[in-house]
């Protein structure tokens, strides 16, 4: 029964209306499947341009190959079609680069007519992905902070707050240091690692009692440029 189920496939060339009909409507549910999955494992938010694509994508594929069969021109044709077009958008993460290769891989199994290995491991990844999500999977237990610290000129800056550094299990590294207010004070930039647990209040408090309530920057994603 199983071996009948994933032997299947469309080893007729000929594009038939049933056929096309059965293998859009395949790959339009396992697009929803995957796009739901996505959605439930990306509570911090997501495009909803980008779920609709992952609906329709595995269709798309499905339909294109399809049209080609194992007509050599007409790959070759549609190649040539597909080449004039352009995509420009901003670099994706890896996550969702994943979730469209995901996509693909479903609509061109239903497009070979391989319905029975394009449900198996379209529920098997997403099955994956729920787990991998629901456990935290990869999480990192420290965070890479930016720390910006005003001081007055008659602070030490070299050790200024490594007391407070070591009370918190703070890595960090002095980046940058310049003055401002006419040399009257310095700007410490630090790159930090805290652990994710950390409270954070109490360490910001503590550089507080330090610098004297000057002005104090904590950035949660800092960049190359935070440095420069």
């Amino acid at each position: 029964m199983l071996d009948t189920l994933f032997n299947v496939s469309l080893t007729n060339t000929e594009l038939s209306f049933t056929g096309a009909v059965i293998t859009i409507l395949i790959s339009f549910v396992l697009g929803g499947i995957i796009s739901f999955t996505y959605m439930k494992t990306n509570p911090q938010g997501y495009s909803q341009n980008f779920t609709l694509t992952m609906v329709l994508l595995p269709s798309i594929v499905a339909i294109i190959i399809l049209l080609i069969g194992s007509n050599v021109a007409r790959a070759f044709s549609l190649a040539g079609a597909f080449s004039i077009i352009r995509f420009r958008s901003a670099p994706g993460d890896p996550k969702d680069i994943s979730y469209v290769l995901f996509t693909m891989a479903a609509g061109l199994a239903c497009g070979v007519g391989s319905f029975g290995y394009a449900v198996l491991f379209t529920i098997i990844l997403c099955l994956l992905m729920v787990v991998l999500n629901r456990f935290n999977f990869g999480a990192r237990k420290t965070l890479q902070k930016t720390l910006k610290v005003t001081i007055p000129e008659n602070l030490g800056y070299e050790e200024a707050f490594a007391e407070v550094f070591k009370k918190h299990n703070v890595g960090y590294e002095l980046k940058k240091i310049r003055t401002t207010e006419l040399g009257s004070l310095y700007e410490l930039v630090y790159a930090i690692t805290i652990d994710h647990l950390a409270n954070q209040k109490e360490f910001l408090d503590d550089i507080r009692v330090r610098n004297g309530n000057l002005d104090i920057s904590l950035t949660m994603s800092p960049a190359a440029h935070e440095y420069a």
